[in-house]
Parts: C-alpha cells; sequence; structure tokens
C-alpha cells in the first residue's frame, strides 16, 4: 500500500527526557523516521509529582482530540506498559475509536502479567476490551504474544512481535586483555532496585574470589534505590569496586560502553530490556537471565550468559568464567554483535511501516 504524503502519524507515549527505556525507544524511533512518515510525538506522561502526571495526561487527551479534529491523521500509535500507563492507554484507544482512525498500541511492558492478574475482574475486561480494539498490539517477544493472545483475547493476527531496536554503531573497541595495571571493568545500567537484581547483583559481586574482585570495577549506572545499593556495597567493604554514575544520558552511556568489558542485567521480569541489545551492539558478552524476551536473543555459551533470576552462585560463578576467561569474553561479544544486527533501527522502520500500513488497510476493511 502507496501513498503519495507522507503518512501523517501522532504517537502518543512517554515524555522524551523521562527516564527510562521507552523514551530511549522513541527518541530513537523519531531520529530516524523516513521521510515518506511524518510523526507528531504527543507526551502522555512526565516524570514528577501525581499532580503534574495528571495535568500531562489531560493535556495529552486535549492535543490529541484538536489533532484528531483538525488534521487529517492517518494512524495513531500509542506506547505504554503497565500500572498507570495501561489505563492511559486504553482512555486515548477510546478516544482515537471515535473518530474511526487506525490504531497501533505498542506496550514495553516488563511485568504486565502480574499487573494484570492482580486486577479487579471488571478492570481486566474494560483493559482487554479496550486493548483488543486496536488494529495491531506490538509486543517485545514471543512469549508476551502467546500471553496476550491467551488472556486479553487479541486474535493471533493483530499481535506483531517487535524486538527492541538499536543503533548498532559502526566500530567498537578491540577490548584485548587489559595491561595488568588496568581492571575488568563489569557494567550494570537500570533501575537499581530489587527488579533489576541490582542488590542480587551486588552480593554476587561480594562472592567472587579476592583475587577476581581486587582485578574488577563494577559501574551500576541508574536511578532508583542508590542510597540502598550504596549502603550494602559499604557494609560488604567493596567501596573500592563498585560504584555508581547515577543516571546517564546516551554520550555517557555510549562511552561506560565503550570502556566496558562485560555487560549484567539479573533482572527477574522484562519486557526485552533497551540496555541489554545496546550493550551486545556495542560488542560486550552480557550475562542475563531468561525473563521476558531475553530467552529468544541470547542462547547461553552462544552468545552471552544466562543466569535463573535470584541465583547468587550461578551469578557469580558466571562473572568470575567472563573476568577469568579472555577468549570466551572474545567469544561471546563476537556472536552478541553478530545477533543483534537485524535490530538495527532501519530495519526496525522498514518492518515498522509494514505494521502501519496494514493497520490502515484492515481499518479500511472494516
Amino acid at each position: 500500500m502507496a501513498k503519495s504524503n507522507p503518512l501523517q502519524v501522532i504517537m502518543l507515549g512517554p515524555g522524551l527526557q523521562v527516564k527510562g527505556g521507552i523514551s530511549r525507544n522513541e527518541q530513537l524511533f523519531l531520529d530516524h523516521a523516513p521521510a515518506e512518515v511524518q510523526i507528531t510525538h504527543i507526551s502522555s506522561k512526565e516524570d514528577g509529582s501525581n499532580f503534574l502526571k495528571v495535568r500531562v495526561f489531560i493535556q495529552a487527551l486535549f492535543k490529541l482530540l484538536r489533532m484528531l479534529i483538525t488534521r487529517d491523521i492517518d494512524l495513531v500509535h500509542i506506547r505504554g506498559s503497565h500500572r498507570g500507563s495501561a489505563f492511559r492507554q486504553a482512555m486515548m484507544t477510546l478516544l482515537v475509536l471515535i473518530f474511526r482512525k487506525p490504531i497501533v498500541l505498542q506496550t514495553h511492558a516488563s511485568e504486565f502479567h502480574l499487573f494484570y492478574a492482580n486486577l479487579a475482574p471488571m478492570w481486566r475486561k474494560f483493559i482487554s476490551w479496550t486493548f483488543c480494539k486496536c488494529d495491531r498490539f506490538v509486543v517485545l517477544s514471543e512469549s508476551w504474544k502467546k500471553f496476550h493472545i491467551t488472556n486479553l483475547g487479541f486474535k493471533p493476527e493483530q499481535v506483531t512481535v517487535m524486538y527492541n531496536p538499536v543503533k548498532v554503531p559502526a566500530e567498537v573497541p578491540l577490548r584485548i586483555n587489559p595491561v595488568a595495571s588496568e581492571s575488568i571493568k563489569l557494567i550494570f545500567l537500570g533501575y537499581i532496585g530489587k527488579r533489576k537484581g541490582a542488590f542480587d547483583l551486588i552480593n554476587a559481586f561480594a562472592q567472587l574470589p579476592e583475587s577476581s574482585k581486587a582485578n574488577s570495577i563494577l559501574i551500576m549506572a541508574g536511578d532508583g534505590e542508590v542510597e540502598a545499593a550504596k549502603d550494602l556495597v559499604k557494609s560488604l567493604n567493596l567501596t573500592d569496586n563498585i560504584i555508581f554514575p547515577g543516571w546517564i544520558d546516551t554520550e555517557q552511556r555510549d562511552r561506560l560502553l565503550t570502556q566496558a568489558d562485560i555487560f549484567i542485567l539479573p533482572s527477574y521480569n522484562e519486557g526485552l530490556p533497551l540496555s541489554m541489545l545496546e550493550a551486545m551492539a556495542w560488542e560486550l558478552p552480557v550475562i542475563v537471565t531468561p525473563v521476558g524476551g531475553i530467552a529468544e536473543i541470547v542462547t547461553d555459551g552462544e552468545n552471552g550468559l544466562l543466569i535463573e533470576p535470584g541465583n547468587l552462585e550461578q551469578l557469580s560463578t558466571a562473572m568470575q568464567s567472563l573476568i577469568t576467561n579472555q577468549d570466551l569474553r572474545l567469544s561471546l561479544r563476537t556472536k552478541a554483535r553478530q545477533s543483534i544486527l537485524p535490530q538495527d533501527i532501519n530495519n526496525y522502520w522498514l518492518s515498522f511501516l509494514e505494521i502501519y500500513y496494514s493497520a490502515i488497510q484492515s481499518k479500511a476493511n472494516q
């Protein structure tokens, strides 16, 4: 399906300055949009107080309404997650349905299954009924596709799996074994809290042999329960080995990934973590857990190491093997980058254009 003029798309989601993977995904998506698509981004959430969040969402609804009335919009693309985000997606979907515009819903949720299971039956019915009114529903993995079809009642043809995109750097560091005076650098990127396994990582690092700890630096970049993590590090006498640079921007992230030797994310729940994909694109060996869509990307011993969530012994052993075995690091990192090349943002956009056009065709056939 072709269109002579650019597709006019409204995309609703978190503000581009909101901390988190969804905003980074949005920015990458917008930066690489092809000429045949013109996207207007409307922020439906900003960081801050509850009052600010409500105000921003109400403003988003009015902006959306005004654009639907005054412009020739081809499609509305709504991004979200779970909890309040899911209800915002549902409300925006109801508004768009009035104007009979094609709707693409995209979920980045890591704990939607827990959120959905804990809803009262009335709210589960509301969420599932509303979501199923979209023309295309985009999820992060085959496992999430199966969940939404089974539990929310989507038709299989409605749901499309799109792994998160990455901007694959043209060149990466050699990362040959550092000289004796240099340390192996391990990096964690994300919210510092229980869900991401941040405290497990600190405790597992403490279990490393003294020789490995002495030769390693763990960088934990992100916001969250930073003070609690620092207290744990202090209690384990690891203040010289574990550092917290805080929340970092894209430039700082790329600099850290350039300097790092190993990436670690021992999460309990995930959609498909963008930080892991970015690390693999920068040719880092990864230690991760088989949750969400991770096991669809990482094969244990081939392009990364998989450990069970909460298993400190496995986590410590995996770190030890990569710290001490340069050949394993080099093998995993090369295959990690190769496996992520299909998810380069330009390839991603080609696939997403097909989703847009199929949603438009689906609406036209109704």
